[in-house]
């Protein structure tokens, strides 16, 4: 017991901070910390005593982490709480834990790659800790990179759409560990997209890949740790042995509770409004439409050069970390801007006009639909209905029964009211 205190208070002391981080630089605490959530890294007396005497593994970015507050004397000897930030790998290994290896996902362990760029394998400059790169020639730890771990703890924050590749790697890291019987400890944390479930389910016949690997909504409703119970439970892995699974849930928590975040999740998604408008938007991603990419405002615009419609101007640039060769570069792009009422509506169900508008304003039909639209989408049946000029209802009917079926079998695994 007395070691554990002392874990935790070399934890609360650790120097090693790193801020929150804005898109426009500044620092702010998240709304989630002032409201009392406790992500599940914060809930250390829950896990720490799991690592103990293991040889640990951890998967992580930039936006492992966890907060610390701090006092410091304000006007009149009041007490003035400040939140900075430890990296949960940081943290682990000034705590004393035998951290062995660390796994990075799409955009690197440290969070500096664009979307869709390869991350190779690398050295942490700050602990010296090899890095095994979950996005490069391999998505899946092999037998060779779980080699002398004994426990893996997953801590990435997702955002709760199916084509954003967290919950892809979630699963080839449960698959490896299950294999290998090593437990896996994943550090839940609240998702901005969980109070809803939205768009078509994923027909894993025709349309599993990367970004789709099992039969979910494009929003699927669910934190990432309610996700790796529904991978387990549903016997999605494709492992000798069932995956020994943990998750830490995250404290003073309710779906759908304001959360920003501390950092943000990739180098694409810069603030709130485009992290409400990522499911409806990143569908443009399978078509010749820009969606901001290549400007300080990803997903938050959307249009292309030549565009008849919309009234909003952008022109995308070569900007590193974010979008080296974005769609017209150095063209001057018409479209539309998202709106705040706009972004705010994504938290009911995906927003579908910015598709229809983009649909209707480009001059060659036939080529609008690219084949990894049908990815994104999950199924080949958006893009017909689109082509047949079927109204939003209509598409939306059509999702109906499978929404219904799904949301049933998400209702078995949810952690949270």
């Amino acid at each position: 017991m007395k070691k554990i205190f002392t874990i935790l208070a070399a934890l609360l002391f650790l120097s090693l901070a790193v801020h929150g981080q804005r898109g426009n630089g500044s620092s702010e605490p998240c709304s989630g910390e002032a409201a009392g959530i406790q992500v599940g890294a914060s809930r250390t007396s829950l896990y720490f005593p799991l690592l103990k005497g293991k040889k640990i593994g951890v998967v992580g970015n930039q936006g492992s982490l966890i907060p610390v507050r701090k006092g410091i004397p304000g006007a009149g000897g009041r007490r003035i709480d400040t939140i900075s930030y430890v990296h949960l790998v940081d943290s682990l290994v000034s705590a004393g834990f035998e951290v062995c290896k660390v796994f990075s996902p799409e955009h690197g362990f440290r969070g500096q790659a664009e979307a869709g760029a390869e991350v190779g394998g690398q050295t942490d400059c700050r602990t010296g800790l090899p890095v095994v790169s979950l996005y490069g020639a391999s998505k899946k730890p092999s037998s060779r990179d779980l080699e002398g771990i004994e426990l893996m703890v997953f801590d990435l924050q997702d955002v709760g759409v199916r084509f954003y590749t967290y919950i892809s790697t979630l699963h080839y890291v449960m698959e490896a560990c299950a294999d290998a019987g090593i437990p896996v400890v994943v550090l839940d944390r609240p998702n901005p997209h969980d109070a809803y479930v939205d768009g078509p389910v994923l027909d894993t016949l025709c349309c599993r890949s990367f970004v789709g690997m099992h039969p979910v909504p494009v929003v699927y409703g669910m934190t990432i740790g309610e996700y790796a119970r529904m991978i387990q439970g549903q016997s999605w892995l494709k492992s000798r042995q069932a995956c020994r699974l943990e998750v830490i849930p995250v404290g003073n928590y309710q779906r759908g509770m304001p959360y920003d975040f501390p950092v943000w999740p990739s180098p694409n998604l810069r603030s709130m409004k485009a992290v409400r408008a990522y499911p409806s938007l990143c569908l443009l991603e399978g078509t010749p439409a820009s969606m901001g990419r290549g400007t300080w405002h990803p997903f938050e615009c959307y249009g292309f050069a030549g565009c008849p419609e919309g009234d909003f101007r952008f022109t995308p640039r070569s900007i590193p970390g974010l979008s080296l060769d974005p769609p017209f570069k150095d063209q001057e792009c018409t479209g539309y801007e998202v709106k705040e009422t706009d972004s705010g509506q994504a938290l009911e169900r995906i927003d579908l006009q910015p598709l229809f508008r983009m649909y209707r304003a480009y001059p060659g039909k036939e080529d609008f639909f690219r084949p990894f639209f049908d990815k994104l989408a999950g199924t080949p049946r958006l893009a017909q209905a689109i082509r047949e000029g079927r109204s939003e209802a209509e598409i939306r009917a059509g999702w109906k029964a499978d929404l219904l079926a799904f949301d049933k079998i998400r209702r078995k695994y949810l952690l949270y009211p």
